[in-house]
């Protein structure tokens, strides 16, 4: 009769599985969602939504509110473009700017908090 040797000890977990993130890891990523797109635009929250979002509900949550919000500031940039031919454009873009830079700092700060964070008006497309 032959022994076979003990099979190798199971991992916990294979290691191309999404690991869990810790909380410091969880708010730098959230604020750079929202910092980002004070910057530029919608990339920055769609990447990050992409990457992080099986590892963390948080940051998960706050990348599609900051993805969304980028998306609605596009949508109010091409709107305020277009209509700058009826004049009313030059009032819609430094409006969609100021928004842009006040909720975007504020999102950003509240996410280094670990607060969850609401825009006061978003079109929620992603959910």
């Amino acid at each position: 009769m032959t022994e076979y040797p003990p099979p190798p000890p199971q991992s916990p977990q294979p290691p191309y599985a999404p690991q869990p993130m810790s909380q410091s890891d969880e708010r730098l990523w959230a604020t750079l969602a929202h910092a980002g797109v004070i910057l530029f635009g919608f990339i920055p929250p769609l990447i990050i939504w992409l990457v992080f979002r099986e590892r963390s509900a948080f940051v998960n949550d706050q990348a599609k509110e900051a993805l969304n919000w980028s998306i609605l500031m596009a949508i109010a940039s091409f709107v305020g473009a277009i209509t700058t031919i009826a004049i009313i454009g030059f009032v819609i873009l430094p409006l969609v700017g100021i928004a842009v830079l006040v909720f975007g700092i504020l999102a950003a700060i509240a996410a280094n908090k670990g607060e969850q964070y609401r825009y006061p008006f978003n079109w929620r497309i992603i959910k």
